[in-house]
């Protein structure tokens, strides 16, 4: 493999040093440099040896403020096949208990010698602050209620892997609209790629202002919103975020807006399925429809760790 494989878009260079806050001030055209990268990171690691020397010398430091799983896993194992060092930071662990700031934090973490910070944190616009108080580039893990854009890359990674496209692709997300930092970034990554975007839950967990902001369609009945989509993608309940009861049971939810495969009925008969995760089985999603033939939830785990390599390569000005 060498430097021709990676995509030369014109605007490829631009990804040097950048910031990933959300996918707002991205272009069509730098989502699909990153979906053509992804693509060659994935088939890297397919191979027996799957880690690649081009990051050598880097360093990535994981600044998680919330607890994580795969997100976390992926951005250090990405990172890791790359060749680049990883320092962790725990808030657990930290002198946050000690009464130390965010930025008296990140300036002692900064004086180690960090190439990128990836950072997960309860509060919008803590990404926005760590490049404010460091300079280097920042990608968001997740800030709260507001943005996941690593995730719906990886979502539309998914869809476009599948199908070549999303241009003209009717998609459906169900769930939690409300709570849901990946449902705002994927309405607008899907949106600037051409999708044609749903969203249904109920009026309790569904903003009001969503169809003039982000130019999507808003249902509350689900077998409306599945109608002829081409894709669906469940959300959780994400009732540790939840203020108060929005809902007056998760068995009166899952009644009206599970998938399953009754409901499934309605989209086409071939529609992907997706979840973030992690799900929550016989509340958004029934069994027979997240293990189904249609379903690239696992494949959307695998893709994660390809798209955060991709992004870590363009960003830090990886060789070949």
């Amino acid at each position: 493999m060498n430097s021709t494989n990676i995509p030369s878009h014109s605007h490829g260079k631009d990804f040097v040093g950048r910031n990933l806050f959300d996918l707002d001030d991205w272009s069509a055209e730098d989502i699909q440099v990153v979906l053509e990268a992804t693509k060659i990171m994935k088939e890297v690691n397919k191979r027996d040896y799957k880690k690649l020397p081009t990051l050598r010398g880097k360093t990535v430091c994981t600044l998680f403020f919330e607890n994580s799983t795969r997100t976390l896993m992926s951005f250090e194992l990405a990172a890791d096949r790359l060749s680049a060092d990883i320092v962790r930071f725990s808030a657990n662990a930290s002198s946050l208990h000690k009464g130390e700031s965010l930025q008296d934090t990140v300036y002692t973490v900064d004086a180690m010698g960090i190439d990128l910070y990836i950072i997960r944190h309860s509060y919008p616009g803590s990404p926005q602050l760590v490049n404010k108080y460091t300079g280097k580039p920042v990608l968001n893990a997740g800030d709260g209620p507001h943005a996941h854009p690593t995730q719906a890359l990886l979502d539309i990674f998914s869809i476009w892997e599948r199908t070549g496209t999303l241009k003209g692709l009717k998609i459906t997300i169900v769930g939690d609209i409300a709570h849901s930092r990946v449902v705002r970034s994927n309405l607008i990554g899907m949106k600037k790629m051409g999708a044609e975007v749903t969203i249904c839950g109920p009026s309790t967990l569904m903003p009001g202002y969503m169809e003039e902001v982000y130019g999507c369609k808003v249902e509350h009945d689900l077998k409306t919103a599945l109608k002829d989509a081409d894709a669906v993608m469940g959300l959780r309940m994400q009732l540790e975020r939840q203020s108060e009861g929005l809902f007056p049971s998760l068995e009166e939810y899952s009644k009206l807006f599970t998938l399953s495969s009754e409901t499934m009925k309605y989209a086409k008969k071939d529609a992907l399925i997706l979840h973030p995760g992690p799900m929550n089985r016989g509340v958004e999603i029934l069994p027979d429809i997240a293990d189904s033939k249609q379903s690239v939830i696992l494949e959307q785990v695998t893709n994660g760790v390809a798209v955060r390599m991709a992004l870590l390569f363009l960003i830090l000005g990886g060789k070949m």
